[in-house]
């Protein structure tokens, strides 16, 4: 039964947040000219405001509406005190394909969800089935393998309530947690949602490989709530454990079916392409089994790289491996490159993407301190992107300059060093198992996904997916 109209109400559109929807500005937001300004987000931008806003935004009209998703969407505000959704408004999907074991533990905390089990033409169905059985989960039996985004695709089928979680059978992350996650509906623009999916090594002396997928797992996007679209701090969420809302996922077709890697990148971006936000909510989390074996951890990370080139034939150079602008490519190749010439080109890249920034910032005092700041930052980060270049994306190719290019080689050097900082420094969970595990780990990471993205792309025959993107300059969006 509808509630009855109340005169002098203003009606809401399906796309408004609702009364009470609090949003607080991110930490990391500056403000400029007694706080009229606003600079950050992901991608970078400057919004000029009407007037001085709090910490915290509740909506409670059209005006503080529009204002808060214009900071959500902007990278700019987290939504705060979401409250979980009731059970009976969620169904979780597990693909499975013999791995009873492991869904014995998967399915051991989804009490009181309903759980679809989609066992894909495992070898040995009736101990998925009994399994299953016991924990109160229906059974989807395919007869050929068709893999994990056409399983869950056959599950999204069957699911009948207004949300649905997908959470692989080697996956950890109890009922509460995905109700808490199912709280980002409540903005109806919200389509997906995804914890921090964690590594998880389960025995009692863990390997040093599985020490290491435990501490950087590729799934693992950081410790910062954000909203997710290609171009943002956090690009794609990973298919392991997700929940969404059941008739949006339905109308965009699910998951691609054809694809056995990189099918959550592209259910994300077709969703971001079609107006829809997704978020991504690192407060909560799902542990996911590291590899149990040297050559399975590789390998996955080869599989991973071979997605890039399936993904760049849908999505163009949104899966480009860094985004410079023509300075800061040439500014960041400088330092790289040690040369005598390096500081003042470095220093003159640094002035110009100055002078750049300081007009595109909206007139306010402490403009210029911001744009300074934000030039040097831009440099740091184009040094790290072509570092990553050299040693994880093209190391066929530098490994073959190498050969005869002392250049090359003095380039190499210097990306070695500066990854060596940024694992001691911003990524040190990295060494809780040691330097010398943690930084021989990481290359052979880094061996092992390039070899798969030139694999792809060999396959393929296109090397989109190894182009950077160029962007004319860099400057925040006003």
């Amino acid at each position: 039964m509808s509630p009855p109209a109340v005169a002098g109400a203003r009606a809401r559109t399906p796309d408004e947040l609702p009364p009470g929807f609090a949003v607080a500005l991110r930490p990391d937001a500056r403000r400029l000219a007694h706080g009229r300004v606003l600079i950050g987000g992901s991608p970078l931008r400057a919004l000029r405001l009407a007037a001085v806003i709090p910490e915290r935004i509740v909506v409670a009209d059209a005006a503080s509406d529009r204002l808060a998703q214009r900071l959500l969407a902007a990278n700019m505000a987290d939504p705060v005190g979401l409250a979980p959704i009731d059970a009976a408004a969620l169904t979780v999907v597990v693909p499975v394909r013999d791995r009873a074991e492991q869904l014995d533990r998967c399915l051991r905390v989804l009490a009181p969800l309903r759980v679809v089990v989609v066992d894909d033409a495992s070898r040995d169905p009736d101990a998925i089935r009994r399994v299953s059985e016991r924990h109160g989960a229906t059974v989807i039996a395919l007869r050929s393998n068709i893999g994990p985004a056409g399983a869950r695709n056959a599950g999204l089928a069957r699911v009948e309530t207004l949300l649905v979680a997908f959470v692989d059978s080697d996956v950890v992350v109890d009922a509460a947690a995905l109700m808490r996650l199912a709280g980002h509906t409540a903005d109806p623009r919200v389509a997906l949602v995804g914890p921090l999916v964690k590594g998880h090594a389960r025995g009692a002396s863990p390997r040093w490989f599985e020490r290491y997928d435990a501490a950087a797992s590729s799934l693992a996007l950081g410790r910062r709530p954000c909203s997710v679209k290609p171009g943002a701090a956090v690009a794609w969420l990973p298919s392991a454990c997700l929940v969404g809302r059941t008739d949006v996922l339905r109308a965009h077709g699910g998951f691609a079916a054809e694809l056995r890697v990189g099918e959550d990148v592209d259910l994300v971006w077709r969703l971001c392409a079609a107006g829809h936000e997704v978020r991504y909510e690192p407060a909560e989390v799902a542990l996911h089994d590291v590899r149990g074996t040297v050559a399975g951890w590789l390998g996955r990370k080869v599989a991973y790289g071979t997605g890039g080139a399936l993904l760049a034939a849908r999505h163009g150079d949104s899966v480009a491996p860094a985004v410079l602008s023509p300075m800061i490519a040439l500014a960041a190749a400088a330092v790289l490159a040690r040369r005598r010439w390096s500081i003042p080109l470095a220093l003159a890249a640094a002035l110009s993407s100055t002078r750049s920034l300081r007009t595109a910032l909206p007139e306010a005092e402490g403009r210029t301190a911001a744009a300074v700041r934000l030039s040097i930052e831009g440099l740091a980060w184009g040094v790290r992107q072509e570092s990553a270049l050299l040693l994880r994306h093209w190391w066929p190719a530098a490994v073959v300059a190498a050969a005869s290019s002392r250049q090359t080689r003095r380039m190499v050097g210097t990306a070695l060093l500066v990854d060596a900082v940024v694992q001691a420094t911003v990524e040190r969970h990295q060494l809780e198992q040691g330097i010398v595990v943690g930084w021989v780990s990481r290359r052979l990471d880094d061996l092992a996904y390039g070899a798969g993205l030139w694999l792809g792309a060999a396959r393929a025959r296109s090397g989109a997916c190894l182009l950077p993107r160029v962007v004319r300059r860099a400057r925040p969006t006003r």
